[in-house]
């Protein structure tokens, strides 16, 4: 069996998942081992207007996956962000933190939040800058999980 491909999902993917089931192969190919960080889950499970079966929904979804904990590794790299970029959000610097300490590209379309990060792998943003999924049939695209397996080891 081949390896599984470690990779830190960004919270951008999860909303787009839950809003219109976009990413759905990504979500369910076995050929990634996801994780995120705990900012994705404050992220998430503190939108506003949320419904107590919306966010049982979403921790339900979340435990299929692994939450990567904060430690001080993470902690430190945070710094270093901050003070490199000062600019840079909070959230997007802990994000980037946790990707680059654990070693795992960060996938998300947020790419203009992240590409200052320059230790950072960055995944995604290419398969949707130009080429939404919304409304495109199966077989005028290659699935999701097919296109991240062709991006392994690219930076974008």
């Amino acid at each position: 069996m081949a390896k599984r491909l470690s990779l830190l999902v960004d919270t951008d993917i999860f909303i787009d998942y839950f809003n219109h089931r976009v990413f759905r192969d990504f979500f369910e190919d076995r050929a990634f081992g996801i994780y995120y960080s705990v900012v994705t889950k404050k992220e998430l499970l503190s939108k506003k207007g949320l419904t107590l079966a919306e966010r049982k929904n979403i921790i339900s979804f979340l435990k299929k996956y692994r939450l990567i904990p904060l430690n001080r590794e993470i902690l430190k790299k945070y710094s270093e962000h901050r003070q490199k970029h000062p600019s840079a959000g909070k959230e997007d610097c802990l994000i980037a933190a946790t990707a680059v300490v654990k070693k795992f590209p960060l996938v998300t379309r947020n790419y203009r939040h992240y590409r200052i990060f320059r230790d950072l792998k960055l995944y995604f943003d290419q398969l949707v800058k130009d080429r939404p999924f919304f409304g495109m049939s199966k077989k005028n695209r290659k699935s999701v999980s097919d296109q991240m397996k062709s991006l392994r080891g690219h930076r974008i």
